[in-house]
């Protein structure tokens, strides 16, 4: 009622907290993994990783990177290099050999950290290498499809 026309809202995207994207083991893996979306590693990586989301290192996962960040990890393999997170959860099977800055930090008896541990009140990601989570311009018309206008719903107004 009393918005200006055109204002952009911010419509909440939570991160994602299961794992929808596998890397098997036997797979090695070198390159950057970046977006919104629970990953699971269990093979070999090494590159960047910036998370919007979930990220597993599993029992025989192997991740080598400068800096880890995602709003979940949970380290069950190794990994080797910094992480920055919000949530971090070593596993009794876990090995992180690196620096860690989180706002909430949990490991099991057995599991090993190499490092120096930075607790904050809150961080943001987006400072670290994650992508900022995208504004959706919600009073913005329709689309269209194949050339006619589309209602609210998305449905072809010309029928």
């Amino acid at each position: 009622m009393f918005k200006r026309p055109g204002s952009t809202t911010s419509v909440s995207t939570t991160p994602v907290e299961r794992v929808t994207s596998v890397i098997g083991p036997g797979i090695n893996w070198v390159g950057d993994l970046s977006g919104s979306g629970g990953i699971r590693i269990e093979g070999t990586f090494e590159g960047k990783v910036a998370l919007r989301g979930l990220l597993v290192v599993g029992e025989t996962g192997r991740v080598t990177c400068e800096n880890v960040v995602a709003n979940t990890i949970i380290v069950a393999g190794a990994v080797r290099g910094n992480i920055t997170a919000e949530k971090l959860e070593i596993r009794s099977t876990g090995r992180v050999w690196g620096d860690v800055k989180v706002v909430a930090l949990a490991t099991e008896e057995g599991s090993f950290l190499r490092g120096q541990i930075q607790m904050e009140d809150t961080i943001d990601l987006t400072r670290y290498g994650l992508a900022p989570t995208p504004l959706l311009n919600v009073d913005s018309p329709a689309p269209e499809i194949d050339g006619a206008p589309a209602d609210k719903d998305g449905q072809d107004k010309t029928q």
